[in-house]
């Protein structure tokens, strides 16, 4: 699950973003509005965490310019604490939620799992390709009656190539999905982690491999 979260206040950030990458969700951090209303227009987040007061763009502004194009990606709008016309302003303009603040963590993780299951589109917590799975929640990859705990990278690299199944993803595209937009990796990485998967899936399956296409990508599909 990948999450766009915008605090303007650094050390907030980094607290919330290592919490919510512990219980394994994906985070792209980002400290202004204007920040924040580019990346979540790349459509490719699971849920949006809004802070009000932000540089730039307010989440209120984010959230209502997000809305009027159409975005439907949830979104919960981080309040003051005891401001009532900010919740209600929020929900007026689309957010699926608020959390006043200060918050427990363990509240915002709460909300965060409650407003990830409102998403339109069911995201199971396995997925699966040919005879492997891979499960959302232990990063445990299954086939041919052997388990595999994944390292980080290599779940991040195989969960996107299993969402974009039969789909070529570019280096370019993985080195964005797996390691986020702000990364000092160069693509070289992207080649490393597809040698390591590919071990993996030899392992693994009979039926599963990445294929390569010059100058297009890599793909998850089935042996032909």
């Amino acid at each position: 699950m990948r999450i766009l979260y915008a605090e303007d206040e650094v050390s907030m950030s980094e607290a919330v973003t290592d919490i919510l990458t512990y219980h394994h969700y994906m985070v792209d951090p980002v400290y202004d509005g204007e920040e924040a209303l580019d990346y979540a227009r790349t459509g490719e987040y699971d849920g949006i965490i809004l802070d009000i007061m932000m540089p730039g763009k307010n989440g209120f502004q984010v959230l209502e310019q997000l809305r009027r194009e159409g975005c439907r990606t949830p979104i919960l709008l981080l309040t003051a604490k005891g401001e009532v016309e900010d919740r209600i302003q929020g929900l007026d303009l689309g957010a699926d939620d608020y959390l006043p603040k200060p918050f427990a963590m363990e509240e915002l993780l709460a909300r965060v799992r409650a407003m990830l299951r409102r998403r339109e589109a069911f995201v199971p917590d396995i997925l699966t390709c040919g005879d492997i799975s891979l499960n959302l929640q232990s990063y445990e990859l299954s086939g041919n009656g052997q388990t595999v705990i994944l390292p980080k990278l290599e779940y991040r690299m195989l969960e996107v190539l299993m969402q974009n199944q039969r789909r070529y993803l570019s280096s370019e595209d993985l080195l964005v999905k797996v390691w986020g937009y702000d990364t000092e990796a160069e693509v070289g990485a992207v080649w490393v982690y597809i040698s390591y998967l590919r071990k993996r899936l030899a392992a693994l399956s009979g039926k599963v491999e990445i294929r390569v296409k010059r100058n297009i990508g890599y793909t998850l599909d089935l042996k032909e």
